[in-house]
């Protein structure tokens, strides 16, 4: 069981332990505060150390509750800071711009206020005296340009001209309201110090790992962003090309990766590099013919051998050409993608999970060429191939944890240059036909998008649409015209009743008659100008060809639907013989 040092302390107290020496990772986030934040700390904290006129007068043995400090001891005996490193950061400023003010106040009070303070900043030596050439806080923060201003305040007790930077504008704030509060209330200024030290209260937990750290991190946390998986391997990295003289180069290109995925991931957990390693981890783990259908957390997996896989120029190398493609993907590159391919991956992207990408990772890790480049007609096979097995397994077995058996496999596969076959989960077509049939394919069931997508796209002369553009789930027989006409409400949520239809459409409830819906699917001139129809190909021909559409249209469209998706799935080889 991992051992915690729990046990609250007084800003004095922590900051004048015997062993206080702080760090900020270099994994952590740069500082961050706004003077709005910083000015509610001084609000409380002055409202809390010096009651106004009628109120209860202070009591020295009042506390204020000001946050946890999570660390944990590393190999060089410093405090590393998993939480509350940005409010430890503020009141370190607080104190120093405090300290500058004391300096050469000539009462007894404020020299007393000036010497605890100045031992809540630098460390002490023999007799207790200051050294100030040691301060008990560093940073290493990788991303954070300004962290030597940081420390340039902290020893210096001002600011440059030059100096812009959060900490600087911390600083600066907090120097203006002494400035206020001495002008104000100068007999009080020595009395609020001396309770902001000895009243205000952290909560400093000290775990034996950093793991445990995190772990404790990540359940108190409820203010901020949590530390992703991606800061903890960002660390790794900076130190591997530190040592080997590259530190500057690595956070450029750092910083480029997460441009890139901020731009084109939008993760439902986690941040948008932790995605980027989630799909570059099934690459590896299928290297290492890794079929548990129990996938590790992300973490777990690269910590393995002390992150050995962090330590290599190959893997960042590989992590940016597979933010490269999932960046043309995600811009449709047709200079890089073929019509044929961007049309395939179109429809992927309605995939009812997101399994698709892993696959399509290790696909084009081992397959691409010295320009991230892919044999077209193997990759167009691949993407069909895979496209009606995710399909068909999602009626057949639904849900994306039933879908790591059939696909563990076939990514150990492809990483050893074999065909994706799913031989062993082929599909018998006379009990899949009968499972689409019975099927309800509800709006709410990501396998309704996902076949309508697919469906949109067997005609060849339908034209790419855009990734961004947002789609609904059109009824073309309307819910209002069979209350209306007394229709089959059984039929309204069959696939053949169903289409996909730009959000911006927005046919009115009121234009429920199939002669109403046609000119919305054309475009139309209004009152407020021209309304662009839709590009769905198949709305667009059948408001042109069709004077109804009917309940047996709809019994039609499903079976024709069924039907070629079968044939789809034979023609991929998907089918037993």
């Amino acid at each position: 069981m991992s051992k915690l040092n729990i046990d609250q302390k007084t800003i004095m107290d922590l900051l004048t332990a015997k062993k206080a020496d702080f760090l900020i990772p270099d994994y952590q986030r740069p500082y961050a505060w706004t003077e709005d934040e910083c000015g509610t700390l001084w609000d409380d904290l002055f409202s809390f150390a010096l009651p106004g006129e009628g109120e209860d007068e202070f009591d020295e043995n009042d506390e204020y509750f000001l946050g946890p400090i999570v660390t944990f001891r590393n190999a060089d005996d410093k405090l590393e800071i998993i939480d509350g490193q940005q409010r430890l950061t503020t009141i370190m400023l607080l104190l120093r711009a405090f300290c500058s003010k004391f300096e050469f106040m000539k009462d007894s009070d404020s020299k007393t206020m000036h010497t605890d303070l100045e031992t809540c900043i630098w460390k002490t030596g023999a007799l207790n005296k200051v050294d100030k050439t040691k301060l008990k806080i560093d940073s290493e923060v990788a991303s954070d340009k300004d962290k030597e201003e940081f420390l340039s305040i902290l020893s210096t007790g001002e600011v440059k001209s030059r100096q812009k930077s959060k900490y600087a504008r911390t600083f600066a704030f907090y120097q203006d309201r002494i400035s206020d509060l001495v002008s104000k209330y100068p007999t009080y200024v020595a009395i609020f110090v001396w309770r902001i030290l000895n009243n205000v209260i952290l909560l400093p937990i000290e775990a034996e790992s950093q793991g445990t750290a995190l772990r404790i991190f990540s359940t108190l946390n409820d203010r901020g962003l949590p530390l992703s998986d991606a800061d903890i391997f960002k660390s790794q990295f900076y130190k591997y090309f530190s040592d080997r003289g590259e530190k500057d180069c690595f956070i450029e290109r750092w910083k480029a990766l997460e441009d890139i995925t901020d731009k084109i991931f939008k993760p439902s957990r986690g941040t948008p590099m932790d995605e980027l390693f989630t799909r570059y981890m099934y690459y590896e783990r299928a290297k290492q013919g890794n079929r548990n259908t129990t996938t590790e957390a992300l973490r777990d997996f690269y910590e393995r051998d002390s992150y050995k896989l962090l330590k290599s120029d190959k893997t960042l190398e590989n992590l940016e050409a597979l933010a490269a493609f999932w960046m043309a993907v995600s811009e449709q590159d047709d200079q890089l993608f073929s019509k044929r391919i961007l049309r395939r991956l179109f429809v992927l992207n309605y995939a009812p999970n997101g399994m698709w990408t892993y696959i399509v990772s290790v696909w084009f890790m081992t397959y691409k060429d010295t320009e991230g480049k892919l044999n077209e007609p193997e990759f167009y096979e691949f993407l069909n191939k895979i496209t009606a097995f995710i399909w068909a397994y999602a009626i057949e077995r639904p849900g994306v944890n039933s879908l790591r058996t059939p696909v563990y496999p076939e990514l150990i596969r492809i990483v050893n240059g074999e065909s994706v076959e799913f031989a062993e989960h082929r599909f018998d077509r006379e009990a899949l036909y009968g499972r689409f049939m019975a099927y309800a394919f509800k709006n709410g069931r990501p396998i309704t998008r996902s076949m309508l997508a697919w469906w949109a796209f067997e005609d060849e002369d339908q034209p790419l649409l855009e990734l961004s553009t947002v789609f609904e789930i059109e009824h073309i027989y309307a819910k209002k015209r069979v209350e209306a006409e007394k229709g089959d409400k059984s039929k309204l949520e069959s696939l053949g009743n169903k289409a996909l239809l730009e959000k911006r459409i927005n046919i009115r409830a009121s234009d429920y008659r199939f002669e109403d819906k046609k000119k919305y699917y054309r475009g139309f001139k209004s009152a407020r100008g021209y309304r662009e129809g839709t590009k769905n190909r198949e709305l667009l021909l059948m408001a042109d060809r069709q004077t109804d559409f009917t309940m047996q249209a709809i019994d039609n469209r499903t079976e024709m639907i069924i039907n070629c998706f079968i044939n789809y799935l034979e023609v991929n080889g998907l089918i037993q013989a």
